[in-house]
């Protein structure tokens, strides 16, 4: 969530930078701002009547001590008239309080000045390329045809259980997945990061504090009796860890793992990609936390990318890395980087990882905040990634590494986990 500091200081600029991601912010800062003007409004007023009241009551003690008990009386009554005036104003506060913020959970985050413009994916900016080496057979196949020629995934079995988007690993293909969560967990422990095991299902005030709610509602799976949320990704819960915490500078950076299952309605996605691990409801997925200071965010950022990158290196595919515009970018990312992976026999190239920095955005949200130097309490930065998300890499690994024969070679970097180096 935005600050009411900076949408006070300068709306203009809301305005205009927001207009970076295609949200017309204009009406909505206006509403805001007149709320607030409401609230404020009636803050000094109540102010004045409670100093009104205090001093009244010190004439009625005078008076009741003096014998002028009529008029001491007289007085108890304008008290009186004056308290349910306070209860008025104190009702109009928090009703402007409540619109204030319900209007504020509807901006996004602002796109910081290294966003490119552009209104979708067409128009983001590769950063960094590595394109395809190895040459595949000619009768190259589709992972969905791999898998059920080699055994290892069954989507038809997930489709009787559950429903579409809910595969089932077999044998060497449930390995595998052991394997590429070991190898990205064991990976981020090694560079930093405390491994969590978080809770699948979140409450709304977690939804709230890293901004799937109100935005994304229609994705996430809503267990309705309990108004729980099953996780869309780690962030949510690992984040959440921190929420309504006041650190220390000493305790940055934060640095967390986590793996999870996750969940995704994907409304609206249906024909869109969606053949085999392309597009999933339940998937798996290796997450990256960093709580940061305002001053190393980007620092902290650089570094992630970094390190996601060398995940994707290990397991020998080619990649390239896109700067998002503001037209492709999340309601709450200030800055975000896609790593893709390219389907040699799908000839496309597939997303497995987005990188952000939601600067102080989720902060203000989570009321995460830190002591700065002189024991004031300011807004901390968070950032996240995928490190990785494991179903558009296994159908890279598979699609990539096939010979002629329909075999699967395994690279070296994940067959410690695998325990064989072919399929």
């Amino acid at each position: 969530m935005l600050t009411l500091k900076l949408l006070r200081e300068k709306p203009e600029f809301v305005i205009e930078r927001l207009a970076v991601k295609h949200f017309d912010a204009k009406e909505t800062v206006e509403k805001i701002l007149k709320a607030d003007e409401k609230r404020r409004a009636c803050q000094r007023e109540m102010d004045a009547l409670l100093a009104e009241q205090k001093k009244r009551a010190a004439e009625i003690g005078a008076m009741m001590k003096s014998g002028q008990k009529e008029k001491a009386e007289e007085i108890k009554r304008e008290v009186a008239s004056l308290k349910e005036r306070s209860g008025k104003l104190s009702d109009d506060m928090a009703a402007s309080e409540k619109e204030m913020t319900d209007l504020m959970l509807l901006l996004p985050n602002i796109p910081c000045a290294q966003v490119p413009l552009g209104k979708n994916s067409d128009d983001n900016v590769v950063v960094k390329l590595v394109e395809p080496t190895n040459k595949l057979p000619e009768n190259a196949k589709p992972h969905w045809e791999l898998a059920k020629e080699l055994d290892i995934i069954d989507f038809d079995l997930g489709v009787k259980i559950t429903g579409a988007g809910f595969p089932v690993y077999k044998g060497k293909g449930a390995k595998i997945q052991r394997a590429l969560i070991s190898y990205f967990l064991e990976s981020n422990i090694a560079a930093g990061y405390t491994e969590y095991q978080p809770p699948l299902v979140v409450n709304e005030a977690s939804a709230y504090g890293t901004g799937q709610l109100p935005d994304k509602e229609g994705q996430m799976y809503h267990v309705t009796l309990d108004n729980f949320y099953m996780i869309p990704t780690a962030e949510v819960p690992v984040t959440n860890l921190y929420r309504d915490c006041i650190l220390n500078k000493e305790d940055f950076p934060v640095k967390m793992t986590a793996y999870t299952q996750c969940f995704r309605r994907e409304a609206g996605s249906y024909g869109k990609d969606v053949r085999g691990l392309n597009r999933l409801h339940q998937f798996d997925k290796v997450e990256i936390v960093q709580l940061s200071l305002p001053e190393k965010s980007y620092e902290a950022l650089d570094g992630m990318i970094a390190h996601v990158e060398t995940l994707v290196k290990g397991l020998e595919l080619p990649y390239r890395i896109l700067r998002l515009c503001g037209g492709d970018m999340s309601f709450t990312s200030a800055i975000t980087y896609d790593f893709e992976v390219y389907s040699e026999a799908q000839k496309r190239w597939l997303e497995v990882s987005s990188v952000s920095n939601f600067e102080s955005y989720q902060a203000n949200r989570l009321k995460l905040r830190y002591r700065d130097d002189e024991g004031k309490t300011q807004l901390a930065h968070t950032l996240n990634g995928s490190s990785l998300a494991l179903p558009r890499i296994l159908a890279a690994l598979l699609e990539n590494n096939q010979d002629a024969e329909g075999h699967i070679h395994i690279p070296a970097a994940l067959q410690p986990y695998t325990g064989f180096d072919i399929i």
